[in-house]
């Protein structure tokens, strides 16, 4: 259950903080409403407490998180760009779930 558990606070602290990023990124490049900045910061508070959740060292948490960013991204980059991954992009996300597996759930000796 700690598995599911991780692995979902990881999917949604992924999507809080590329909402974060992709909202002042339509600002910037596509000329949205500055108004965007102000979800886009709440957006990001909720990525840092969201980090905050896991139980363990925080170092650990980061690198695993990296793995399900990478993951999500390549998601993002479908649903919401609109651009079909290739087997490159899934191979690469699966890697780094893979990476993000290793580092949460292998035996701890201390």
């Amino acid at each position: 259950m700690l598995e599911i558990k991780t692995i979902l606070l990881f999917l949604l602290t992924a999507v809080a903080e590329i909402v974060g990023c992709y909202l002042p990124y339509l600002w910037l490049t596509q000329g949205k409403s500055a108004w965007l900045l102000i979800p886009a910061g709440l957006s990001l508070a909720v990525f840092a407490w969201l980090l905050s959740l896991h139980p363990t060292a925080a170092g650990r948490v980061y690198a695993a998180y990296g793995g399900v960013y990478i993951f999500v991204a390549i998601l993002w980059l479908w649903a919401v760009d609109g651009i079909r991954p290739t087997a490159w992009d899934l191979a690469g996300s699966s890697v780094a779930i893979a990476g993000m597996a290793i580092i949460m759930f292998a035996p701890k000796n201390a």
